[in-house]
C-alpha cells in the first residue's frame, strides 16, 4: 500500500512537471518564453493566418529599436479565433496582444474588463472619432489601435471588359445592362455564392447604399426615424433579388472559395468584395488586371464606397507585459508602421495620409476618404442576439433558396433590430 501510494505520489509529481513545461512553452501572459533574463515574450493573437511572413517583417522592423521585446505572430483560423480567444480570456489567459474584431465584438471585450485602456498612449489623436469608435468601450474609454480601412466595392477583369467592349456603369440602368451582355457573351457576370451568410451581408453592404440612399438613410434609421420595412430599404433587398439572375450555376452551394476561383480563373466578369482580396488575388493570378467601380446609385445619388475600420490591436488585461506590449502598439501608430502595413499588405492604413505605391490601393484609399458610407451592419446593427446583421444573413439566405420573399426578409430585419436598437423602439 506504501509502494502504491509512493508510485502514485511520483506519478502526480512527474505529471505536474509535464504541465509545468507546457506551460512555459505556451504563448499568452502565464509563464512566457523568455530568450535572456532581460528580455520578455509577447504574443499577439489574430485570425490572419495568411498574414504570418508579412506580420514577420513588421516584427523584424520593430526588433532593430526593441531587441529585449521578443514577439510572436500566433494566429488561429478565421472561423475558431473567436472561440479560441474568449476561451482563454475567460481563464485569465490568452495573447499579450489581440487583434480585436470590429467594432460590437471587440467593445464587447472591452466592456467585460479583458482589455486594458489605452487612453495615455501617444499617437491616437491623430485618429478620427469615427477611426477610434471601432474599438471604443461604452465607458468611452479608447481599448485598440486602428489598423486598417476596409472596403467593398466591385471589381472586375480589365482584360474581360475590353474584350467585350464593357466600360464602368455610370447609372443603376448601365449596370444592368452591363450584366445582361456579359452573360449573353457566355460569361458569369458576377461571381458571388449564398452558401457562407457572411458574404450575403457584405455584398448587401455593396449593392445596398445605391438603393436606400446611402449616408442619409443611415443617418435616419440610427435616430429612428425610419425603419428597415421603409421602401428605400426595401428597393435594396429587391436589388439583392433581382441579381440572382446573374450569379453562378448553383450558387447557392458556392463559398467564399469558390467564388474567388471563378473570379481569378476567368470565369466570372465582377466579384463584388473587400479590399482585403486584392494582394490574395494577385498571388493566385499573377496576370489578373483588377479595376473597380462602386455601384452606380438607383436613386439620383453620388455613388458610395463601404469603409470601415476592419479590426484594431488591444492589450490583454491579464498581461504580464503590459509596458512591453504598450511599445509595440505604440509603434503601431507611425508612419514607418503605417507605410510599411500598406506595402506588405496591399490595404489601406488606419494612419491618415498614408500612401501606396500601388495604384489600385491608392485609388480605393482616395475613395474611401471622398465617398463613403458605413459597412452599416457591422458598424450599426451587430448588436442582438442573433445579431441583426446575422439575422439579414439568414434571411438573404433564405430568399435565395426560395423559402423567404423580399419582403419578408426586410420584415424579419425591422423584427430583430427593434428588439435591442432603442432608437427603433419609439
Amino acid at each position: 500500500m506504501n509502494k502504491m501510494k509512493a508510485f502514485t505520489l511520483t506519478g502526480f509529481l512527474a505529471f505536474i512537471l509535464v504541465l509545468s513545461a507546457c506551460s512555459s512553452e505556451s504563448g499568452g501572459n502565464s509563464g512566457d518564453s523568455e530568450a535572456s533574463e532581460d528580455s520578455v515574450t509577447l504574443t499577439i493573437g489574430s485570425w490572419r493566418t495568411e498574414d504570418k511572413a508579412s506580420y514577420q517583417k513588421i516584427i523584424d522592423k520593430f526588433n532593430e529599436e526593441n531587441p529585449d521585446i521578443n514577439v510572436e505572430f500566433k494566429p488561429s483560423k478565421n472561423t475558431e479565433y473567436n472561440t479560441i480567444l474568449n476561451t482563454a480570456l475567460q481563464s485569465g489567459e490568452g495573447p499579450d496582444i489581440i487583434h480585436l474584431r470590429p467594432y460590437t465584438p471587440g467593445i464587447e471585450l472591452a466592456d467585460a474588463g479583458y482589455l486594458e485602456p489605452l487612453d495615455d498612449l501617444e499617437g491616437l489623436d491623430q485618429y478620427s472619432d469615427e477611426t477610434l469608435a471601432a474599438s471604443k468601450g461604452s465607458d468611452d474609454k479608447q481599448y485598440g489601435v486602428p489598423l486598417n480601412m476596409s472596403t467593398t466595392q466591385m471589381f472586375y477583369n480589365k482584360k474581360m471588359f475590353e474584350e467585350m467592349g464593357l466600360e464602368e456603369p455610370q447609372t443603376w440602368d448601365e449596370f444592368m445592362a452591363l450584366n445582361e451582355k456579359i452573360k449573353k457573351e457566355g460569361t458569369t457576370p458576377i461571381a458571388l455564392g449564398t452558401k457562407e451568410g457572411w458574404l450575403l451581408s457584405l455584398s448587401h453592404g455593396i449593392i445596398g447604399p445605391a438603393h436606400y440612399g446611402g449616408n442619409e438613410f443611415v443617418d435616419q434609421i440610427t435616430a429612428g426615424e425610419t425603419d428597415f420595412t421603409s421602401d428605400e430599404f426595401q428597393s435594396s433587398i429587391d436589388a439583392m433579388d433581382e441579381l440572382k439572375q446573374f450569379f453562378p450555376e448553383n450558387y447557392e452551394g458556392l463559398g467564399m472559395e469558390d467564388i474567388r476561383t471563378m473570379f481569378f480563373t476567368g470565369d466570372a466578369a465582377m466579384f463584388p468584395l473587400g479590399s482585403w482580396e486584392i494582394e490574395v488575388l494577385r498571388e493566385m493570378n499573377p496576370d489578373l488586371e483588377l479595376g473597380f467601380f462602386p455601384i452606380p446609385s438607383a436613386v439620383g445619388k453620388e455613388p458610395t464606397i463601404t469603409t470601415w475600420v476592419d479590426g484594431s490591436y488591444a492589450i490583454n488585461a491579464s498581461s504580464e507585459h503590459k509596458d512591453a506590449a504598450k511599445k509595440f502598439l505604440q509603434f503601431m501608430t507611425t508612419e514607418e508602421f503605417g507605410t510599411m502595413f500598406t506595402e506588405e499588405f496591399k490595404m489601406i492604413s488606419a494612419i491618415p495620409g498614408i500612401e501606396s505605391e500601388d495604384e489600385l490601393v491608392n485609388a480605393l484609399g482616395k475613395a474611401a476618404e471622398e465617398q463613403s458610407t458605413p459597412y452599416m451592419m457591422l458598424v450599426h446593427f451587430a448588436g442582438g442576439n442573433p445579431s441583426t446583421k446575422a439575422t439579414i444573413e439568414t434571411e438573404l439566405q433564405g430568399m435565395y433558396l426560395g423559402e423567404r420573399t423580399p419582403e419578408e426578409v426586410a420584415k424579419t430585419v425591422q423584427e430583430s433590430a427593434q428588439s435591442w436598437y432603442e432608437p427603433l423602439q419609439k
